[in-house]
Order: C-alpha cells, then structure tokens, then sequence
C-alpha cells in the first residue's frame, strides 16, 4: 500500500498557535485547537464560534472542511454546527470552529484543545447541461425516489 499524497499549504498563525497534526500515521484528519485567552463555557443548546488561530492558502482545486470531532460529540454531545463547515481556496481570514452544544450539561473549552478536525480534499467545478424536460434525463434504478426511498420496499 502506499502512502498517501502529500500537499503543501501555507500556514499563517494568529499568536502562539501550534500548527495542527494528524493523531496517527493513517488520520484523513488534522486536529484544530481552540485559541483562546482562557477557558470559555458553552452552555447546553448554545453555540460559540471558537478562533483556532490558523489563516490557510489552499491551492487552487482544494477545499478544507471543518468537522467534528468523535469523541466530543459522543462524550458531551458538542458537535460543529455547519459540518463540514467549507473553507474555500480563496479564503485568507482565520478559521473559526462553530461549535454546539447538544449535550444536557456546559461544556468548558481550554485554550489548545482540540475541538475539531481539518481535512483538505479536492473538488470538481461542473458546468451545466440544461435539457427541456426530465424525461431527457437518463433513467435509473431509484428513479425520482426521494428521502428515505432507499433501503425500502
């Protein structure tokens, strides 16, 4: 097996901000971490956008999504609430964590925590086709079946 591609992107950090690491050899995952002045409590049901001190320059072709991370989200229910959060190639301004709290108690987030994953991947521009009517679309096995219409009989 090989391993996987490696991309540059450059990094600016906003103050002493360690810059994020993937936990282990296979991670699709890099670790974001709050950078905060101290400890900020997030109430059950609320929300806090959270500064991870990080400006990126993704190449051209790439994106970078925000996602949650696991344990946070089963152990004290706080998850991202826009996941995955899209950062696009031309975005320079620092990457904010919209964190929420679903859990039934607060949850305290410290400086250098980890609250998130970042994982860059690349992505295609389509260019449309316009037809006059759907019946020029190509058939298919699930057709026109909408949610929850797969897995059913």
């Amino acid at each position: 097996m090989s391993a996987p591609r490696e991309l540059t992107v450059r990094v600016a950090r906003t103050g002493e901000v360690a810059l994020p690491e993937y936990a282990t050899a296979s991670s699709a995952g890099l670790d974001l971490r709050a950078r905060l002045d101290g400890p900020v409590v997030l109430e059950p049901g609320s929300r806090m956008l959270i500064p991870s001190g990080l400006h990126i320059e993704l190449p051209e072709g790439y994106e970078a999504q925000v996602r949650p991370r696991s344990g946070l989200a089963y152990k004290h229910g706080l998850t991202v609430l826009n996941a995955p959060g899209t950062i696009d190639a031309d975005y320079r301004g620092e990457i904010g964590v919209l964190l929420i709290n679903h859990g039934q108690t607060a949850f305290t987030v410290q400086p250098g925590e980890r609250i998130a994953q970042l994982v860059v991947a690349p992505y295609v521009r389509i260019a449309w086709a316009p037809v006059e009517d759907t019946a020029e679309l190509a058939l298919s096995e699930r057709g026109a079946g909408g949610f929850g219409h797969t897995g059913t009989q």
